[in-house]
């Protein structure tokens, strides 16, 4: 009897295994269909990219980030086609879920040296429409692929912010160190990596947001905190702010005012306290030397 029950158990065993061995299988099975249909997709992409756009040397295809895009990197620029690649889509991806810059974050993953200098005109870029927009697209096709960055706007090396009063200001940092202005956005990825290499040195800073990327609810919420150097750093970091609290925002509109006038249309842009201007996102020892240069 219990010989006849140990082999009932063993055969009972033996059909549970087998089929815990087929259910996870299927599921092998499946993730292998899921990746080969994604690889596929992919390279169809790749091959329709060659195809129409012969002079491109494509590096990464990714069609997974963005439902219904594909993201292309092809040496230190960014563009998105179709899942068909029939059309070519060059501009700026924002997740408005997170609130993040995907198209930003992309760049500064690729390469970060190539923000110095470029970040404001990076931005510029982003805002290209209409007959702009296809210019620099059947530009960049025809050079292969590559999109020249368009000329900022020449202005003079020095800016003064006599007429910003004291209003749409918040000041963070080191209130005893040396100080500076930045126009920043609380939605560019720049403005959120400028404001950390900041928060590491001993500087007084002036933030002067302005709303390029559409940010303007996030500014009042910002500005009307009653921590706002705690909000300031809670934006940036896409933590949720305290909201209900209201207060006079006209500095705001004075910032944003002031930036249209002198032709701040990116960010981050930051201003010396002799009024020397930098535009775009610059890492520290390079911030500590120019900053240097305004005392020497």
């Amino acid at each position: 009897m219990f010989a006849t029950r140990l082999r009932r158990l063993g055969r009972f065993l033996s059909y549970r295994a087998a089929s815990i061995g087929l259910a996870f299988g299927c599921v092998g099975l499946a993730s292998l269909s899921l990746a080969a249909d994604v690889g596929g997709a992919e390279g169809g992409v790749r091959e329709a990219l060659k195809a129409r756009l012969p002079k491109t040397q494509v590096g990464a295809v990714d069609c997974q980030k963005v439902s219904g895009l594909c993201e292309i990197t092809a040496g230190a620029n960014l563009f998105y086609v179709d899942p068909a690649a029939r059309y070519l889509i060059i501009g700026r991806v924002y997740d408005m879920q997170t609130r993040q810059d995907l198209t930003a974050a992309k760049l500064l993953e690729m390469n970060p040296d190539m923000l110095v200098g470029a970040a404001a005109s990076a931005n510029a870029a982003a805002n290209l429409t209409g007959e702009d927009a296809q210019k620099a697209a059947f530009a960049a096709a025809a050079k292969g692929g590559r999109m020249e960055k368009p000329t900022p706007e020449r202005r003079s090396p020095k800016l003064s912010l006599e007429s910003l009063g004291k209003d749409g200001a918040i000041i963070w940092g080191n209130p005893q160190g040396q100080s500076l202005t930045i126009f920043t956005d609380f939605r560019c990825s720049y403005c959120r990596a400028l404001s950390n290499v900041l928060r590491s040195m001993n500087v007084k800073v002036i933030e002067r947001p302005i709303s390029v990327l559409g940010s303007r609810d996030i500014a009042d919420r910002v500005y009307c905190a009653k921590d706002k150097e705690r909000a300031v750093h809670a934006a940036y970091a896409g933590e949720p702010l305290a909201g209900g609290a209201t207060c006079d925002t006209s500095g705001l509109d004075a910032n944003e005012a002031f930036a249209h006038k002198h032709g701040l249309n990116g960010t981050p842009v930051i201003v010396r306290s002799d009024g020397a201007v930098l535009e775009g996102y610059r890492p520290r020892e390079f911030l500590e030397a120019w900053l240097k240069d305004a005392r020497s």
